[in-house]
C-alpha cells in the first residue's frame, strides 16, 4: 500500500526501456539514438523488448516487478501502443524517486500497484512538444519522436517532471482483472510466458499466507506449491513462489506452456489443501 509521502526525483542519468519492438528490426536502436542525441551521457538498459505484441498489461507486470532494482532517479520508457497516433494520452507517474513513462493504456498500473510511497500522475501536457522541438511526431512511432526526448531531457535533469503536467491525473486500469480472494482460495491469471515456458501470474505471495499447503489449480491440474524446480521430478509440473514474489507454474525440466496448452489470461487458483 502507498505510504502518504512522496520520494523526490533526483535524476541519475540511467534510462530503461520496455517494448514489444523486438530486436528484429531497427526501432529500439533507433530510440536508444534519439536518446543520446540529447543526452550523451545516458546510461540506457533495456529491461525487455519481448512484451507480447500489443499486451500492455505484460509490460506493466514485468516494469512494476523491475523497477525497485534500479537506482533512484531512474527514468523507465515503456512503449507498448496499439493506440499511437490516437487520442491516447501518455501518462507520467513519479514514484519511489523514479519516473515513469508510458501510453495511457493500462500499463502503468502495474506500476501503481507496487510503489511504496504515494506516487504522483500526470498527464502529458501536449502544449510542453512545442517547446522542446517535438510538435511533428510521426503517427506511429512516438517511442522515437516522445518518449526517447523526454527520457533523455528528464535523465539529463533538463526536464523537471513538474514541467510534463498538471498532477491529479487519472490513468486507465489494467486490463487484466486484479486478483480475488474469497472463502475458496485466491483466483488469478497467467500474465506472461517466461523464456523457458514458465507462466508467470499476477498472484502475489502475500496473497498464499492464509492457506495452509496450498494447491494451484490451472488448466484442468491441481499441482503442489514447491520451494523450487528441482523438487519436482524431471517432466512434472510444479508451482512456487518465483524471484519477482508472484505464483508460477513451471514443468521440471520442460516448458509448461507448451505442455499444458495454456497462455496469457489463462486462469489460476490457489485454493487449501482438503484434510
Amino acid at each position: 500500500m502507498n505510504s502518504n509521502s512522496h520520494a523526490a526525483f533526483a535524476p541519475s542519468g540511467v534510462i530503461t526501456l520496455t517494448s514489444d519492438f523486438g530486436l528484429t528490426d531497427p526501432f529500439v536502436g533507433v530510440m536508444k539514438g534519439q536518446v543520446l542525441r540529447r543526452f550523451a551521457d545516458a546510461r540506457i538498459v533495456d529491461l525487455t523488448h519481448a512484451v507480447s505484441v500489443h499486451r500492455p498489461a505484460e509490460a506493466g507486470f514485468w516494469l512494476g516487478r523491475s523497477y525497485a532494482h534500479f537506482p533512484t532517479g531512474t527514468v523507465h520508457v515503456a512503449v507498448v501502443d496499439p493506440g499511437v497516433g490516437s487520442s491516447r494520452r501518455i501518462g507520467v507517474v513519479e514514484g519511489d524517486g523514479h519516473v515513469f513513462l508510458a501510453p495511457d493504456n493500462g500499463l502503468l498500473a502495474g506500476v501503481l500497484q507496487r510503489l511504496a510511497t504515494a506516487p504522483v500522475v500526470r498527464h502529458l501536457d501536449p502544449a510542453l512538444l512545442a517547446s522542446l522541438g517535438l510538435d511533428r511526431p510521426s503517427h506511429t512511432f512516438h517511442g522515437r519522436d516522445i518518449f526517447a526526448p523526454l527520457a533523455a531531457d528528464l535523465a539529463a535533469g533538463r526536464l523537471p517532471p513538474e514541467r510534463l503536467g498538471a498532477p491529479g491525473a487519472t490513468l486507465q486500469p489494467d486490463e487484466l482483472a486484479a486478483p480475488r480472494l474469497d472463502a475458496d482460495g485466491a483466483s488469478g491469471a497467467v500474465v506472461t510466458i517466461d523464456h523457458f515456458g514458465n507462466l508467470l501470474t499476477n498472484l502475489d505471495a502475500g496473497l498464499l499466507t492464509a492457506f495452509d499447503r496450498p494447491l494451484v489449480q490451472v488448466a484442468g491440474r491441481e499441482l503442489p506449491l514447491l520451494r523450487t524446480y528441482s523438487d519436482a521430478v524431471a517432466g512434472e509440473y510444479l508451482a512456487l513462489i518465483n524471484s519477482f514474489g508472484v505464483v508460477e507454474v513451471a514443468r521440471s525440466g520442460g516448458n509448461a506452456a507448451a505442455g499444458l496448452g495454456v497462455g496469457p489470461g489463462a486462469p489460476v487458483l490457489v485454493r487449501p489443501r482438503p484434510a
